[in-house]
């Protein structure tokens, strides 16, 4: 069976999206991979400026790959306006699933491990007949001794940092949702307090931005459907985009991010599990993990936080 495709989608940080795109290339399967690359239009003089900066760079990037084979085909989709990145993701998946089963989705500041692709092509083919599974991880918030613990887990929540799915997944489950009321629906409290970890996982916040995220969307549907994610004891995938995003700044004398990790360097060995369930042990390490959005004060980041919070309230 030919290798899963990537979806790469893009926007206005060219110095990001080059890093990711190197490191997708020295993947081991990266000649035998097709790779779409989606750019987002600009939303004003500035950042179409910043865009136009991103599609030369890809395109001299297309024809360096294609000289080197160094992947198997690079299309490059350009959006002739800005559709923001729900519709460009959506859109995108939308459009592979013409033609594949399945989809890799990378964002443009994930840079892979060498073995991302191998890991995700196997989980690809070990679970495609398992519809409980229904997402594919690269990334994982733990950092698991696999001597100990799991080399790899099994999780109703899903990461979206260098994921994937199924075809038949996808479009039996995903919905793009328009209102807090529509996503939760059918789902009782108690429901709600799960996906939430109790509290410590606030994701349902998300359901009252505009557009609603993909991703709480997603996060939804496998709730909903009773799926599970299979999921990385160690991560395969770094978000290199945390300190610069549009949603995240980090100040390195206040605090640190615990899921800022190098990805894991050597295969990681799958195997197949007959029915695969979630584990209670791991899920109490994801809710301790993911407290503060896994954000650790240092002592002076602590003297900083009571004073602010004093002030504030």
């Amino acid at each position: 069976m030919p290798l899963a495709p990537v979806a790469l989608f893009v926007y206005n940080r060219a110095d990001n999206m080059m890093k990711t795109l190197e490191c997708l290339v020295k993947n081991t399967l990266a000649a035998e991979t097709d790779l779409y690359v989606f750019s987002d239009g600009g939303k004003d003089t500035k950042s179409w400026r910043q865009v136009q900066d991103v599609r030369r760079k890809l395109h001299r990037f297309k024809s360096k790959v294609e000289a080197e084979g160094a992947l198997k085909s690079m299309t490059i989709v350009e959006r002739p306006e800005n559709i923001y990145l729900e519709r460009n993701i959506t859109e995108g998946i939308a459009q592979i699933f013409e033609t594949y089963d399945r989809v890799m989705v990378l964002e443009d500041d994930i840079c892979t491990s060498p073995y991302y692709l191998q890991y995700m092509n196997q989980a690809f083919d070990l679970y495609a007949d398992v519809p409980k599974v229904m997402h594919v991880a690269g990334f994982t918030n733990l950092a698991l001794d696999p001597l100990q613990e799991s080399v790899f887990y099994f999780t109703p929540h899903m990461s979206g940092w260098g994921w994937g799915t199924w075809r038949d997944r996808w479009q039996q489950h995903f919905i793009h949702y328009q209102t807090r009321e529509e996503a939760l629906e059918g789902m009782s409290l108690d429901d709600q307090d799960a996906i939430q970890y109790g509290g410590v996982f606030p994701c349902l916040k998300s359901l009252d931005k505009r557009p609603i995220p993909w991703d709480i969307c997603w996060e939804i549907a496998i709730y909903k459907a009773g799926g599970l994610c299979l999921t990385p004891g160690h991560t395969l995938v770094r978000n290199i985009g945390l300190k610069n995003g549009t949603h995240f700044r980090a100040f390195d004398i206040i605090q640190r991010y615990e899921f800022d990790r190098d990805p894991m360097e050597e295969p990681l060995p799958l195997t197949r599990i007959k029915n695969p369930q979630k584990d209670p042990h791991i899920e109490a390490l994801f809710a301790e993990a993911i407290t503060d959005w896994g954000i650790r004060y240092t002592p002076f980041g602590k003297f900083v936080r009571f004073f602010y919070k004093m002030f504030k309230g």
